[in-house]
């Protein structure tokens, strides 16, 4: 084996690499925003929703977990189109990934709204609460909490699966390795260098949670 390594075209595209990761950090905490508000809503709807809506939330969750999310891209993507809805393929990167981490995670969180006892909720309606705000302090909160490293992991996974999207030529790091090495033909070393980059972003993601866990979960142990 006579290869020579030559890392000299990864750092002259240094700066592209840096513009692909930052758009897939872009997508993905969007991604993770919207997709959880849409798992919290789809949750709350399928543990106390009428029928017809659990149905739907149901219908969505079983599409979305038992297709590739490479034909959920091609279809929003490519699809849509045809319908006369155009989309750029950084937004229908976000769309994709928010329909798909939202029926993940809403699976998450229901489980985490059903190991909420009953009682402790009549027991905040029996104080006055209104049922926003038993939803909001007794259910939603506690059923985060306890299902905050399963949610998180799947961030992760989400954030890890954005480089799937360079399918559609949205221009995030795994797309922008492909553009450097069709250029470069330098191929292990564009790519050992991107997996040291969604190496580098999935420990970031992982601080950044467990920041926000202490922030808005843990408990003071030193004030009991």
């Amino acid at each position: 084996m006579n290869y020579t390594f030559d890392f000299k075209a990864v750092i002259e595209s240094w700066d592209y690499l840096l513009q692909g990761a930052w758009l897939t950090v872009q997508l993905s905490i969007g991604a993770m925003v919207l997709g959880l508000i849409v798992a919290i809503l789809c949750a709350l709807g399928k543990t106390s929703g009428p029928k017809p809506v659990r149905w739907v939330i149901n219908a969505y969750i079983e599409v979305v977990r038992n297709t590739p999310f490479l034909v959920q891209i091609f279809l929003i993507f490519f699809g849509l189109p045809t319908m006369g809805v155009r989309l750029s393929p950084d937004l229908a990167a976000l769309i994709a990934m928010v329909v798909n981490v939202g029926a993940y995670a809403t699976e998450i969180i229901r489980a985490g709204i059903e190991s909420i006892q009953k009682g402790q909720i009549e027991a905040g309606l029996a104080l006055g609460l209104k049922p926003l705000q038993v939803f909001r302090y007794i259910v939603i909160k506690p059923a985060l909490r306890t299902v905050y490293p399963a949610l998180t992991s799947q961030f992760i996974l989400l954030m890890l699966s954005s480089s799937v999207v360079s399918a559609i030529s949205a221009d995030e790091l795994t797309s922008v390795a492909n553009n450097i090495q069709s250029q470069t033909f330098r191929s292990f070393e564009i790519y050992i260098v991107v997996t040291g980059i969604y190496l580098a972003l999935a420990m970031m993601f992982s601080a950044l949670f467990a920041g926000i866990y202490k922030l808005a979960f843990a408990y003071d142990t030193d004030r009991r």
